[in-house]
C-alpha cells in the first residue's frame, strides 16, 4: 500500500508562468498555458518523479490578496487551501518585472503559513538575462535560496526540485520490478495485515455520503441534492462479518472547468491522496447517468494507480423503476469503459439500504486478491499450458518464446516473463496472456505483466591443467 506523497503547492500572483513551471515539472502539457493574467482558476495537479522521489504537484490559480472580486476572492480560496494541503510552498515570480508589492503581499501571507518556502524566479532565459535581474531583491524576503529559472526552457528547474527534495528528506522509491536482474520472488512473510482501507469515490452528486451513512447505520455525513456537499475526506471504521473496514468519504470529483468556482476543488488532491491510501476504491456511478465522460475519467485514475476497483451502481432503485436490468446494463458498461471490464460491478440503492453491505464483501474478497501469492510451480505450468494452447507470435523470423515468470510484488499482483524476444510480442497476445492469468486465478483486480529478454549465460572455462 503506497504512501500519501508529500504535496508541493506552487503560489503566486496572476502571470508570473505557475503553470509552465508545472507542466515543466509534470512532463507533459497538463494546464492551460495563456500570456493572460488569470487562465488557471481551477487546480491542476500532478505526480511527479524525480530521481526515485515521489511527490505530487499542485499548480494555483494567481493569487491577489487584497482583491474584491468575488472570482478572485475565490481563486485566492482556492489557494490558500492549497498552501494549507502542502508539505512545501514555492513562490513563483516573475524576474523580469522585478519584486512587486503584489508578490511581497503573497509572500507576507505564505510566511504566516510556517511551510517551508522556496523562491523561484521566472522567466530568466539566460545567463545574460540573469545578470539584469535584481535577484538580491528577493533574497530580502527571508525565505533563504533564491531559484533563478526559465520554465519555458527548463534551465535551473532541476536545481530547484533537488532542492525540494532534499528538504523533504524523501526516502527512493522501490526499484520497478523491471529493473531487477532477476526476477525475485515475493515472500509469504512481507504480506500486509490488518484493516481494510476502502475508498468511495465518485464524480458529484451520486450519493457518496448517503452510501457511507447506509454503511454506517447513521446519519453521519451531510447529505444534499446540492454537489460538493462534501470538501474534505474523512474515515470511518465499520466492521463486517469479522472483517475492519477504514471507510473514507471523499468530495466528488468533477471536470476541470466546472471546479472554476468551487472552493471544494482542492478537495480533488486528498481524494486522489485517499486513492493512494486505499487498497480497494468502491467508484460510484448514478444508474440514471452511467458511464459518461467523467466517470471514464475517474475510472482511468484508479486505474493507473492500480488500485483494487468495485463499480457500484447506486440508484439501482430509480433504474429499475424505468426498466433497466443489471444484464444490460454490465454490457452497456462495459462497452463504455472496455478498461475496467475486469473489475466486478454491483447495484446498489443507498437510499433504500440495498445492497450496499455486498460491496464491503466484495471488497474484502478482492483485499485477498490483491495481496496473494501465487506459487511458482503453478505459474510456470500456466505459462506452458498457454502457449500449447496459442503459441506466440514470429519476431525476427524466430518464434518468441516465454522461459519463466515469477511473481515479485503484490498489491496489486505484479509477473515478470522471461522471453527470448520480448518486443516481438503483440499487443493482443500480451492481453490474451493477462486473460489466461485471470481465468486461471479468478482475479478482478489489477494486475501487472513485466516482460524481460532473458539474458544468457556463458559457462567459464575450465583453465588448462
Amino acid at each position: 500500500m503506497s504512501a500519501p506523497r508529500p504535496v508541493v503547492a506552487l503560489v503566486g500572483r496572476p502571470n508570473v508562468g505557475k503553470s509552465t513551471l508545472f507542466n515543466r515539472l509534470a512532463g507533459r502539457r497538463v494546464a492551460i498555458v495563456e500570456d493572460v493574467p488569470g487562465v488557471t482558476r481551477d487546480r491542476n495537479y500532478a505526480d511527479v518523479i524525480w530521481e526515485g522521489r515521489a511527490v505530487s504537484v499542485v499548480d494555483t490559480g494567481g493569487f491577489e490578496p487584497e482583491s474584491r472580486d468575488r472570482l478572485m476572492s475565490q481563486v485566492r480560496e482556492q489557494a490558500q487551501l492549497a498552501v494549507d494541503e502542502a508539505s512545501v510552498v514555492v513562490l513563483v515570480v516573475d524576474g523580469r518585472d522585478g519584486l512587486t508589492s503584489l508578490d511581497r503581499a503573497v509572500a507576507e501571507l505564505l510566511r504566516r503559513a510556517g511551510k517551508p518556502l522556496f523562491v523561484a524566479v521566472n522567466k530568466v532565459d539566460t545567463a545574460r538575462t540573469e545578470e539584469d535581474v535584481p535577484l538580491a531583491e528577493f533574497y530580502g524576503l527571508g525565505f533563504g535560496e533564491v531559484h533563478a529559472l526559465s520554465a519555458e526552457h527548463g534551465r535551473g528547474v532541476s536545481g530547484l526540485v533537488d532542492a525540494i527534495v532534499e528538504k523533504l528528506a524523501l526516502p527512493p522509491l522501490p526499484p520497478a520490478p523491471e529493473e531487477a536482474d532477476e526476477p525475485q520472488e515475493v515472500s509469504e512473510e512481507a504480506r500486509p495485515v490488518g484493516d481494510i482501507r476502502l475508498a468511495i469515490v465518485g464524480r458529484p452528486n451520486v450519493g457518496k455520503s448517503t452510501f457511507v451513512n447506509a454503511l454506517l447505520g447513521e446519519e453521519r455525513f451531510v447529505v444534499s441534492d446540492v454537489p460538493g456537499t462534501t470538501r474534505d475526506a474523512i474515515d470511518s471504521l465499520v466492521a463486517h462479518k469479522g472483517r475492519r473496514f477504514v471507510v473514507t468519504d471523499t468530495a466528488g470529483i468533477r471536470r476541470k472547468r466546472s471546479i472554476a468556482q468551487k472552493v471544494e476543488s482542492f478537495s480533488v488532491v486528498r481524494a486522489m491522496k485517499a486513492m493512494d491510501q486505499a487498497e480497494v476504491v468502491a467508484c460510484l456511478l448514478d444508474a440514471t447517468e452511467a458511464g459518461v465522460e467523467q466517470d471514464a475519467r475517474l475510472l482511468g485514475l484508479v486505474a493507473e494507480k492500480g488500485k483494487a476497483l468495485v463499480i457500484v451502481v447506486n440508484k439501482w432503485d430509480i433504474a429499475e423503476r424505468e426498466g433497466a436490468t443489471q444484464d444490460w446494463y454490465r454490457k452497456e458498461l462495459t462497452k463504455r469503459l472496455p478498461f475496467v471490464a475486469f473489475a466486478p460491478m454491483l447495484f446498489v440503492s443507498a437510499k433504500e439500504r440495498r445492497g450496499v453491505h455486498r460491496v464491503l464483501e466484495k471488497a474484502a474478497r478482492l483485499v485477498e486478491q490483491y495481496r496473494a501469492r501465487f506459487p511458482t510451480p503453478q505459474l510456470n505450468e500456466l505459462l506452458e499450458a498457454l502457449q500449447d494452447e496459442h503459441p506466440a507470435p514470429v519476431a525476427r523470423g524466430r518464434r518468441v518464446k516465454l522461459y519463466y515468470v515469477a511473481q515479485v510484488a503484490y498489491a496489486p499482483p505484479t509477473f515478470v516473463i522471461q522471453a527470448n524476444h520480448p518486443d516481438g510480442l503483440t499487443d493482443h497476445y500480451r492481453r490474451y496472456i493477462e486473460n489466461r492469468f485471470r481465468d486461471a486465478f479468478g482475479l478482478e483486480v489489477p494486475m501487472r505483466l513485466v516482460f524481460k529478454e532473458r539474458q544468457h549465460r556463458t559457462r567459464p572455462r575450465r583453465p588448462r591443467e
